[in-house]
């Protein structure tokens, strides 16, 4: 559960390399590819920079509302919502990322506000997130800020539908997880995804996923979060 320096410096290497596949994702999005074109792409590039390929998951529009996806063939098209979470693996280590977008238009005044909500989300759980506070308090934070939108409340739909976040290391997802009921107390080198997905069954889903360390003077990011819909990556 606790991280070494050295074990840190593993993550942080995969969660670069993460996110240098990730753009490199999005560069290559034109109408008609499919999702599974764009995960090939993803893992083809953590591999090609040192990495071993975790996962790549890719969904398009409505598909986005679904947390873990579907096996549906997917095909892009203009004003879709494009939700990418993927993830490699340095020395045995992971990284875990995701990114929502639109692809080929403006968004939609829907689209931006739901992205900006799930952004200040992100950012509630991660001022909640201090030395000595329970785990539970994280994923009560983010959950508050999409509840007083309207959404849930709780885990209904739509709405945030499971964790704010899960433990992360040699395994993908660790204990450590950001849920209610969870009291452990955080403590430095603990690390944890922070990803307070807003799920909108029939419409789209947005989720912004970056994982953090736990440090004496708060969190720090592994990749830092995206500036706004249109800039995915600070």
């Amino acid at each position: 559960m606790f991280k070494s320096a050295a074990e840190l410096a593993l993550m942080q290497k995969a969660s670069d390399i993460t996110v240098a596949a990730m753009k490199m994702g999005i560069s290559s999005l034109k109408e008609g590819i499919s999702a599974d074109e764009i995960a090939a792409i993803i893992n083809k590039a953590q591999q090609e920079m040192g990495a071993i390929p975790d996962f790549a998951l890719i969904l398009f529009g409505e598909t986005s509302a679904l947390p873990h996806g579907t096996v549906k063939p997917q095909h892009l098209k203009k004003g879709d919502i494009v939700l990418m979470d993927c993830g490699c693996k340095v020395a045995g280590y992971c990284s875990d990322i995701t990114r929502t977008i639109v692809f080929g238009a403006e968004p939609t005044k829907r689209q931006l506000d739901i992205w900006n909500l799930e952004q200040k989300a992100q950012a509630a759980a991660f001022k909640a997130a201090r030395i000595g506070t329970p785990c539970e308090q994280v994923d009560a934070a983010a959950r508050r800020v999409i509840t007083d939108a309207g959404f849930g409340p709780g885990y209904k739909l739509p709405g945030l539908p499971h964790r704010t976040g899960h433990g992360i290391g040699m395994d993908g997802h660790e204990w450590g997880n950001m849920v209610k009921g969870n009291q452990q107390l955080l403590q430095a080198g603990m690390c944890f995804s922070i990803e307070p997905t807003i799920s909108i069954p029939g419409e789209f889903g947005v989720r912004l996923e970056d994982c953090v360390y736990m440090t004496e003077e708060g969190p720090q990011w592994f990749s830092q979060p995206g500036i706004s819909i249109h800039q995915p990556f600070a």
